[in-house]
């Protein structure tokens, strides 16, 4: 907050012209001036078998950043979604290039983790490109801040600022027992608002549940090893059912005669139907999606003012939507993998 400028004292009988003091920012809140932070810090420490005064040491230093605050703020009630928009994001030529450069510079590991964990290559490909254009965007916020603010300052305004104040504490708690474990000074880490590091923009119970050491060098390293980044998201895939040779989704069409599409969202994107259930109500599928062996979801995306695309999703797309959880997200990150494939002229 600025200091207020005062007016210069009359001397000699001369006016001395005003002089401006300078701007003095308020001190940052810390959390060691949170009695409920530092007695969380205490907690985690007894529990996780960490060291006390590490813990609380670096609780203390812990920073209130307002804007992560304001970065959690749901969107304004019927703010329309539209796919085109969102799609048109990742799939653009900065992208497509960077993806293109690292599918070329990581193609034995790549393989490798498509052999060992059945998780296409273009699949891992995309997820790299939508969460951080493949390590350019990584986030520029101390993730102990981030994760502090949120754990204690969560926005009372959401409507599940509840829930998302035991998240964040529980992510925090993670966060201090990996970076004690792995050797890391929990001040030198940055990432996304929400707390999200790495190239995956793994949170911290993600890091510490999926990441796997890749490159064999007997440490996990999601900011620097692109083959631990690789093999780590392949690993999450798997850890979350998905089902080698299994496609994400299929076009479909509509029956205006028998569709009953009310009952065919009802249940959002978890894959619900049997393909004969899923067409007696009015959907239209073709060729191999005829013979899919699964259950299917039929999947709805805005587009404004325009009308909505439709896809069926297997039990596939809903392991993509495990990442994020929205349909917007998996099929951007579907559709960047399998145009930077195509343009790779990879079969």
């Amino acid at each position: 907050m600025g200091v207020l400028a005062l007016p210069g004292c009359a001397l000699a009988g001369k006016s001395s012209p005003a002089k401006q003091r300078p701007s003095v920012a308020a001190p940052a809140y810390t959390y060691g001036m949170s009695s409920t932070a530092m007695a969380f810090a205490d907690d985690l420490a007894l529990r996780r078998d960490l060291d006390p005064s590490w813990v609380r040491q670096h609780m203390a230093q812990a920073e209130r950043l307002d804007r992560v605050a304001r970065l959690m703020a749901p969107a304004p009630s019927g703010t329309p979604k539209n796919w085109a928009t969102y799609r048109a994001r990742f799939i653009e030529p900065v992208r497509l290039r960077a993806g293109q450069r690292f599918w070329q510079d990581n193609q034995a590991t790549l393989a490798r983790a498509e052999a060992e964990f059945g998780v296409p290559a273009s699949l891992i490909v995309g997820v790299i490109g939508v969460e951080t254009l493949y390590g350019q965007h990584t986030g520029n916020f101390r993730v102990i801040d981030a994760l502090a603010t949120l754990a204690f300052d969560f926005p009372t305004s959401h409507p599940r600022a509840d829930a998302r104040t035991e998240f964040f504490k529980g992510e925090l708690e993670q966060y201090f027992s990996l970076t004690w474990r792995a050797g890391m000074d929990p001040q030198a880490l940055r990432g996304s608002y929400a707390g999200a590091m790495g190239w995956p923009q793994f949170m911290p119970s993600s890091w510490v549940k999926y990441a796997i050491d890749f490159d064999g060098d007997g440490r996990v390293d999601l900011f620097n090893s692109q083959a631990d980044v690789i093999g780590s998201v392949a690993n999450y895939f798997k850890a979350f059912g998905w089902q080698p040779g299994m496609p994400t989704h299929y076009p479909v069409a509509f029956d205006p005669a028998r569709l009953d599409k009310d009952s065919l969202l009802a249940p959002d994107i978890l894959p619900t139907f049997s393909v004969e259930s899923f067409t007696a109500k009015g959907a239209v599928l073709q060729g191999v999606a005829l013979s899919h062996t699964g259950k299917l979801a039929l999947v709805e995306l805005e587009n404004a003012g325009a009308a909505p695309s439709y896809v069926a999703g297997t039990e596939n797309f809903y392991v993509v939507t495990r990442y994020n959880w929205s349909s917007y997200y998996a099929l951007a990150v579907i559709e960047l993998g399998q145009t930077i494939e195509a343009l790779l002229g990879k079969p």
